[in-house]
């Protein structure tokens, strides 16, 4: 197909990164002004929202994922979900098809990310969590004094990579909050990047998204970053050409609603279509070892 034939993708795929208390949850919040939003809270930390008009607080369906270092629900439903087939997950445990709960007739909720209309935007808070998680996923079955190995450390990036390369071919809205690393860059020099699995993961996961915002409080003001030029230390982009650091209130609202000026990522990852087997080989691996 020739370039002039392409037409621009309508979904959006933002990545919200900064240190804690740096405005990341209430800026996503905030396109509750406008959009519906779903959001998987994997760091119990939707209570920011609870600050929201009730008129938008009405337009946020919350669903949480009570993840921990003994039960990682968290890596296992994403994995499920994100691939935008039909789902339903038991609000108690934050898992899908959960057989305890289907048994007792517990609470559930029922979404299909695929069907998703563009007036409705996917929030994952976060990948940070959610990188957690994987690695809870991987090592479950060692004790605590476990030392993680080279395997393990190649599994996490898998995972991850697999969860993204769906994000990166969404049909649907979506916004990704994560914290920051700082890592040395190909090039020697030192960069505040968005965390995502390993530190070399972290260094790429830019790739996955249209949009790399770096959110962090200046002279007790909350400020975002988004373009290219930003700051040379910190990695931020906007293929629609976005620059957050000039408005005076930023808000992602512009960034949904005008259009994206390249129409798709430039390294394209293939979605993988084998999650779930991909978990279910390091499970035989981790087994093989601890025998």
């Amino acid at each position: 197909m020739k370039l002039s034939q392409r037409t621009a993708s309508k979904s959006r795929r933002i990545l919200l990164f900064g240190p804690p208390k740096s405005g990341k949850t209430w800026l996503a919040g905030q396109l509750a002004k406008e959009f519906n939003l779903i959001w998987f809270d994997l760091e119990n930390g939707v209570d920011t929202l609870l600050k929201l008009p009730d008129e938008q607080k009405e337009r946020v369906e919350v669903i949480s994922l009570p993840d921990t270092r003994s039960f990682p629900i968290a890596i296992e439903t994403m994995l499920k979900v994100i691939k935008g087939g039909p789902a339903e997950i038991c609000e108690e445990h934050g898992k899908v098809g959960c057989a305890i709960c289907k048994k007792a007739s517990a609470p559930t909720n029922k979404i299909e990310l695929s069907s998703l209309g563009l007036d409705t935007i996917v929030v994952v808070d976060s990948l940070t969590q959610l990188t957690n998680s994987a690695l809870a996923h991987i090592t479950r079955n060692q004790n605590d004094d476990y030392r993680l190995e080279y395997d393990d450390w190649g599994n996490l990036g898998k995972l991850m990579d697999i969860f993204l390369s769906h994000v990166q071919n969404a049909p649907f809205h979506i916004v990704c909050i994560t914290h920051e690393n700082e890592v040395v860059m190909v090039d020697g020099k030192e960069k505040i990047v968005p965390t995502a699995g390993t530190r070399n993961f972290s260094r790429n996961v830019a790739k996955y998204f249209d949009e790399v915002y770096y959110l962090q409080v200046k002279n007790g003001k909350h400020v975002v970053g988004s373009s290219t030029t930003y700051a040379n230390n910190i990695l931020t982009g906007s293929r629609g050409g976005h620059v957050l650091e000039k408005e005076g209130e930023p808000s992602l609202i512009p960034v949904f609603k005008g259009e994206v000026k390249l129409a798709a990522p430039l390294h394209q990852a293939t979605p993988a279509t084998t999650a779930m087997s991909a978990l279910e080989k390091m499970k035989a691996q981790m087994a093989q070892k601890k025998g």
